[in-house]
């Protein structure tokens, strides 16, 4: 998949500027799609130019003038083309899993230390979520937001952005005892 969708469904949250959609990808879809804000100008521009998003120049007193971005209609039918259309097996490429997959040739209290710190990483992006979730809820259920609110795509990849990184707890915490339990008993690594 390409850039190109990830930011026209950012738009779905409506008018934003190339800072806004910056902010947007890093509060509700950094849990599955990343991208510089060099990108998504880019992104931005090549968009316009092929109708799927119009511009429109806000002027500004003290400050350079800024372009808002919302989508066209021919964006919107190219986006709900895509979103029915069977996506590719997702692959993960990563290169800390290469380091693991190499522990039994390493140190292994260093391949703790990069286990514990995958751990606070997960830590971190849970509480960002717990407040993303908050944010989002605004007071009500979980029951009452799926049922009411106009929008839940957000929340449903929420969701499954808070269940990969409880997994990766999960997963993390069994590789720790499984290497304390190995070095209690002399085997390698």
């Amino acid at each position: 998949m390409s850039l190109k969708y990830a930011v026209l469904a950012a738009l779905l949250e409506g008018e934003a500027s190339g800072y806004d959609l910056a902010k947007r990808f890093d509060a509700s879809m950094a849990n599955f799609w990343q991208a510089t804000p060099q990108q998504l100008y880019r992104e931005l521009e090549r968009l316009a130019g092929d109708g799927l998003i119009a511009a429109r120049v806000v002027q500004q007193e003290r400050r350079p003038n800024k372009r808002m971005f919302t989508l066209t209609e021919e964006g919107r039918e190219d986006l709900r083309t895509f979103a029915v259309t069977p996506p590719r097996p997702t692959t993960i490429r990563d290169e800390f899993l290469v380091k693991i997959q190499a522990v039994d040739e390493s140190d292994q209290d260093a391949a703790r230390a990069l286990v514990e710190e995958r751990m606070e990483w997960a830590r971190g992006k849970l509480a960002r979520y717990d407040r993303l979730r908050e944010i989002l809820l605004d007071g009500r259920s979980e029951e009452e937001y799926l049922s009411t609110a106009e929008r839940i795509g957000p929340y449903l990849t929420l969701m499954r952005g808070r269940a990969f990184e409880e997994e990766n707890l999960r997963w993390g915490e069994q590789v720790l005892e499984i290497l304390a339990h190995r070095k209690a008993v002399g085997s390698r690594p």
